[in-house]
């Protein structure tokens, strides 16, 4: 899933900017991907940024379930290419996020087209999710099954609430995904 980032809070070659866990975030916003240990389907929840803080305000898979499994208030919906996208009603705000991680959900965190993976190759790890402003690591390629173009490169996020799901789009983010 590309995203968006911030601009450079210095500058030079070596300047700091706005990172999560080290990847840098683009155009203010960020995604965690997964794969839902239940339903096994491709799946993200999406951030916005705000200083150090973030809101996730929607949650996005290529199953209806996942959405269900939330068991949150919002608008649903589909993007034209038939992903599922739940806009919370009331969106959580966090200074940081502690989670779990596993081989089995390999949870991701992607900005800018790029992606940072948060799970150990076996057993499980704990991981907090943070926006600091520090150095940046450059992420990777993002692998199956948050690669293929089905999934990863027709989601846009952005903090704006408008339309876009095209690669181009994706390629200068500037909205989300629009149920219906």
């Amino acid at each position: 899933m590309a995203l968006a980032a911030v601009a450079a809070l210095c500058s030079g070659g070596d300047a700091a900017r706005l990172t999560v866990n080290g990847l840098p975030v683009v155009s203010g916003a960020f995604s965690l991907l997964y794969v839902h240990s239940i339903y096994r389907a491709p799946s993200a929840e999406l951030f916005t940024v705000e200083g150090r803080r973030f809101t996730m305000r929607a949650v996005v898979s290529t199953n209806d379930s996942v959405l269900d499994y939330y068991a949150l208030d919002g608008t649903r919906g589909r993007t034209p290419d038939g992903l599922w996208v739940l806009r919370l009603a009331a969106p959580a705000t966090y200074d940081e996020l502690p989670l779990l991680t596993t081989s089995i959900g390999r949870r991701t965190l992607a900005s800018g087209g790029r992606c940072l993976p948060l799970y150990p190759a076996a057993g499980a790890a704990r991981v907090r999710v943070a926006v600091r402003s520090g150095p940046a690591v450059p992420g990777e390629p993002c692998r199956p099954p948050f690669h293929s173009q089905s999934f990863l490169l027709k989601i846009a996020y952005s903090p704006t609430d408008a339309n876009a799901t095209s690669t181009v789009d994706i390629q200068k983010p500037h909205a989300w995904p629009s149920p219906g």
